[in-house]
């Protein structure tokens, strides 16, 4: 892999998915009452929209297509295929889909687990979608959008007890619902950026650690050189605290210099093509 070429992503279809995924124990997918128990619950969410009770003749579904009515009521095949809500957090909407009794949706593909013993398999959990609404279009990396949409997954992963975790597209990552809640709300409470879940670190084939899904937040990956990288756990450690700085920031254009946690002065210097900051020993 080179470094100064273009972004190496693991899995192009995941990494360009919009919003995440909740994972249900399967036969626990909640349907729109279960939904609006949630809302009822939460101070800070509401339904905003519920398109199986409007009167239109025509719907929008959570896709943006049209949805027929039959002499004002809702087919048995609109009821299948088109069940979401839109939930209101914020002043932000956000679209739920996948709900029960419609068709489940496809679980992606996880290529890192966090309080995961294993990546998940489709047998053995119900997906729903969460994803900015679609006024919320080509914002949503903005970090309100992001942080709401966090946030509301987390209120979710808080009310359903059979809510096992989060995949979150950007990074192929799953996410135990423990681990997922406790990280991003020390985010939110003024700790450090959740590099262990919202972005991830893998192995290239020269033996750097690089970082999946951190350019979902400031259009750059993070690559730790060799030899600063041989000792993978240091490396990630030093990793971790880089993210946090890097996201603080929203990136670096230019050299700069940093010291570790070990006292080690380092170099950070972005690639040729801008997409990658490069770090080495000093």
């Amino acid at each position: 892999m080179n470094p100064e070429g273009g972004l190496v992503i693991a899995d192009p279809s995941l990494r360009g998915a919009q919003g995440l995924f909740l994972l249900f124990k399967q036969g626990h997918r909640p349907d729109r009452n279960a939904i609006r128990d949630f809302a009822a619950c939460k101070a800070n969410a509401s339904i905003s929209h519920d398109p199986l009770e409007q009167t239109a003749l025509h719907l929008a579904s959570s896709d943006g297509e049209s949805v027929e009515k039959s002499n004002g009521v809702l087919n048995a095949d609109t009821l299948t295929k088109h069940v979401w809500m839109e939930l209101l957090r914020d002043g932000m909407s956000f679209e739920l889909s996948g709900l029960a009794p419609g068709e489940g949706l496809l679980l992606p593909r996880a290529d890192f687990v966090f309080d995961f013993s294993a990546p998940p398999e489709p047998s053995d959990f119900e997906v729903l979608r969460l994803a900015p609404g679609h006024h919320l279009a080509g914002g949503e990396r903005a970090l309100p959008v992001a942080k709401g949409l966090l946030g509301l997954a987390c209120d979710l992963v808080d009310h359903f007890a059979e809510l096992e975790g989060v995949l979150w597209p950007p990074s192929s990552s799953a996410i135990g619902h423990q681990f997922f809640e406790s990280v991003v709300t020390a985010w939110f409470e003024g700790g450090p950026f959740p590099a262990l879940g919202l972005t991830a670190f893998r192995e290239t084939t020269d033996g750097a650690l690089q970082t999946e899904g951190l350019s979902f937040w400031i259009d750059q990956e993070l690559r730790i050189e060799p030899p600063l990288s041989l000792d993978k756990v240091s490396a990630t450690r030093i990793g971790v605290r880089l993210v946090n700085q890097l996201v603080l920031v929203g990136g670096i254009d230019t050299s700069e210099r940093v010291v570790a946690p070990d006292g080690t002065r380092l170099v950070l210097r972005t690639s040729r093509n801008g997409q990658f900051v490069r770090v080495w020993r000093e």
